[in-house]
């Protein structure tokens, strides 16, 4: 690479790091707590594991007490309406009813979890409430919807632009070194540059995934928009003129379930969206069932059922946009090889930190410093890349 490419590239790199750093940063460290929002939520008792029961009991528990657990939410928030029911991710025995003013209200008034084998409620998750929820509308939207998220995603892009221009330039600042060396008796911004060199490559493959899923992420409302105004508007068609069931009851959930999971083999609940909201029919309840494989188990098969007598009225496979969209959440946070992989990526947070912090304070003591007292055994066509660090 030429010494002209090389100034090009730093260029790249360094107005794409100044850009998205202080983002990028915010981003690393709200995400540092969401890698363990399950262990967290349990830890400041917003979730409750369900007890252990008898042999006993478990043998008569065959299957989850959907009724139950409606009837029991439903007298717990009079005149609200149920909106949709899942199951929780890592309990199998841990559903979630939510429940809204009106059927198709944007925002929850109530989530109840329960204990499927029982019926009996567990607890109320706080809404809008916490720590947790402020780090976690800090890393998805600055508080600012969609407009916050799109924003971030805008970010992110800017971010990828950077990664690939530092990869760039590592090569030719590496080609008199050798790979790794960390030149701790240097000058202190030496010793930073090789830091924040050396981590960015080991973070390269991780922070990549990251931030492309954490664009993906951002498009989730255009997304679930898209897929709602055509193919879920194209299977609802035929049942719009029924009309919304009246009061906020509606019949046999249980049945519905039932009917959805033996329409579609070695399934299980994903979730349950509830006539009258957005993601149903008028007198259809809509059930996304996931794959009970790990190869499977976070994409969604959406299945159609008549709320008055449990009849499966159609499927549809979701497109290939929406499953795309439904990979990269959890991967955005871990969430797929249990605790060892939360915790690889927790490590991995943390040196993306190091990194992002170390290019800004390396940009910070370039513009207090000559190029003279830290000048590198490198040739002169090759000093424009030790520029790399100090462009963030």
């Amino acid at each position: 690479m030429n010494a002209s490419s090389i100034k090009t590239w730093h260029w790249i790199h360094k107005w794409t790091s100044l850009i998205c750093t202080i983002f990028a940063l915010l981003l690393c460290i709200t995400g540092l707590p969401l890698v363990f929002t399950h262990e967290i939520d349990r830890a400041l008792g917003n979730t409750v594991a369900p007890p252990e029961l008898t042999a006993a009991e478990v043998a008569e528990a065959t299957r989850p007490r959907i009724d139950e657990m409606i009837d029991d939410a439903q007298r717990r928030r009079p005149g609200h309406f149920v909106q949709f029911l899942s199951q929780d991710d890592d309990n199998k025995y841990v559903y979630f009813v939510r429940l809204g003013e009106t059927a198709d209200a944007t925002l929850p008034s109530a989530v109840y979890a329960y204990d499927g084998r029982t019926g009996k409620m567990l607890s109320e998750y706080p809404l809008n409430d916490g720590v947790m929820s402020v780090i976690f509308r800090l890393h998805v939207d600055l508080f600012a919807g969609l407009p916050g998220m799109l924003f971030l995603g805008a970010m992110g892009v800017i971010l990828v632009a950077s990664i690939v221009s530092g990869v760039v330039l590592y090569g030719p600042y590496m080609r008199k070194l050798a790979f790794g060396s960390v030149r701790a008796r240097r000058a202190a911004r030496i010793l930073w540059l090789d830091i924040h060199n050396l981590l960015g490559i080991v973070t390269l493959g991780w922070f990549t995934i990251v931030t492309v899923t954490g664009v993906i992420n951002t498009l989730s409302g255009p997304i679930f928009g898209r897929w709602q105004e055509t193919h879920l508007t194209q299977m609802l068609a035929p049942y719009r003129a029924d009309g919304a069931a009246e009061g906020s009851n509606v019949n046999a959930p249980q049945r519905a379930l039932e009917a959805a999971l033996a329409h579609v083999p070695d399934s299980e609940l994903g979730f349950m969206a509830f006539p009258g909201n957005n993601f149903a029919g008028p007198r259809q309840f809509v059930v996304f069932l996931r794959g009970n494989t790990p190869l499977r188990e976070k994409l969604l098969t959406p299945v159609l059922v008549d709320a008055a007598d449990g009849r499966v009225l159609d499927s549809r496979e979701l497109p290939a946009y929406v499953s795309a969209l439904l990979i990269s959440q959890p991967l955005h946070f871990g969430d797929y090889g249990g605790m060892p992989l939360k915790v690889l990526w927790f490590t991995l947070d943390l040196l993306s930190i190091v990194v992002l912090g170390s290019g800004l304070y390396l940009w910070l003591r370039k513009r207090n410093t000559s190029i003279e007292p830290w000048r590198s055994p490198l040739g002169p066509s090759d000093r424009a890349a030790m520029n790399v660090g100090a462009s963030t």
